[in-house]
């Protein structure tokens, strides 16, 4: 599920400018990297903020989705070290697109990697949608090392969310969006929509793949924000970020984000049970239902859930970013 997207500064100008004046100002990285996880993987990495800062870890959406410009801007740059990066496959990390060596247990690591790289002891987790599943996969392996979790658009990836967004339930409600990620796939495979795509989404043949994560990636961004956005569709659609975006999301939705069981957040909660987190959901969001943010705050009583009553699933929703802001205000405090 998506929360970000690479090489739409344009976009992002338009929506800051009109939506989200409310951020802190515009900020350039005082340092970026480059960090070889693998032999084959190579990651693109912001430092942002102050370099005494306290530390935040920002988590991007998709799989695939990448950082852009107005996630800086949720931070007191004053105040904290934002560390923000593209995971495997998205925006500036290399190879683009790429499936191979790229799995869930793969990105944890990577995490905990760059925390080491920058010689971070504990840091607060920022993650929305994919984002917030990657946050509390790594809480749950690494939980010595997370300060507080500030979490958005809940995505558990368990086969009833999978289901309601890329074969049943939304297409209720999308209907007319519905028909052009349901139509490139010939009836006789309709039955299993992941299973159709990831064939395409893999093939040798480079116009195949392209109509297929154009469609894929059309249907997310369709969906994706309370009043429906032309131009972030448009975005979506854009030949680099629907590559990455629909290969890499389709290869861990087919492969259950690569866990052992099929509510592995859930089966692993007792294990981040005494960190402090906040839950942040949209209302409406059609991407990711509030009912899994209610089955997350239910079993993890010590966190906070804050519906947000007029609100989607994206984070440039106002009044989304500024729970969120609001969120990493109070947590100055720890």
């Amino acid at each position: 599920m998506y929360s970000g997207w690479n090489g739409s500064d344009r976009y992002h100008r338009k929506i800051v400018m009109s939506e989200l004046g409310f951020l802190y100002p515009d900020i350039e990285p005082y340092k970026t990297h480059r960090l070889k996880v693998s032999d084959l993987h190579e990651l693109y990495i912001e430092e942002v903020g102050n370099p005494n800062g306290s530390p935040v870890i920002f988590l991007h959406g998709g799989p695939g989705g990448g950082i852009t410009p107005v996630y800086r801007r949720f931070f007191d740059p004053n105040h904290y070290r934002v560390i923000l990066f593209d995971q495997r496959g998205a925006g500036k990390s290399t190879p683009h697109a790429e499936l191979r060596e790229n799995t869930t247990h793969h990105l944890v690591n990577d995490i905990n990697t760059i925390r080491e790289f920058f010689n971070i002891d504990k840091w607060i987790v920022f993650g929305g949608s994919w984002g917030s599943t990657l946050s509390l996969c790594y809480a749950i392996q690494f939980p010595e090392n997370v300060k507080a979790l500030a979490l958005r658009g809940i995505f558990l990836c368990r086969p009833q969310e999978i289901k309601w967004f890329y074969q049943e339930g939304a297409s209720r409600i999308y209907p007319e969006a519905w028909e052009h990620y349901r139509d490139i796939i010939p009836v006789d495979e309709q039955h299993d929509f992941i299973k159709a795509y990831y064939k395409r989404l893999t093939s040798e043949n480079s116009e195949t793949r392209m109509k297929a994560a154009k469609a894929w990636s059309i249907w997310e961004a369709s969906t994706s924000k309370l009043i429906q956005d032309e131009e972030l569709i448009n975005t979506f659609g854009s030949d680099f970020f629907a590559e990455a975006f629909a290969r890499i999301e389709c290869h861990y939705f087919i492969n259950n984000i690569f866990m052992e069981s099929e509510n592995y957040i859930i089966d692993n909660i007792d294990k981040i049970k005494h960190l402090t987190g906040a839950i942040v959901q949209g209302r409406y969001d059609i991407v990711c239902p509030t009912e899994s943010a209610w089955d997350l705050h239910k079993a993890w009583p010590k966190s906070k859930l804050h519906i947000i009553p007029d609100a989607g699933h994206s984070l440039t929703e106002s009044s989304l970013a500024k729970k969120m802001l609001e969120i990493m205000e109070g947590y100055k405090d720890l």
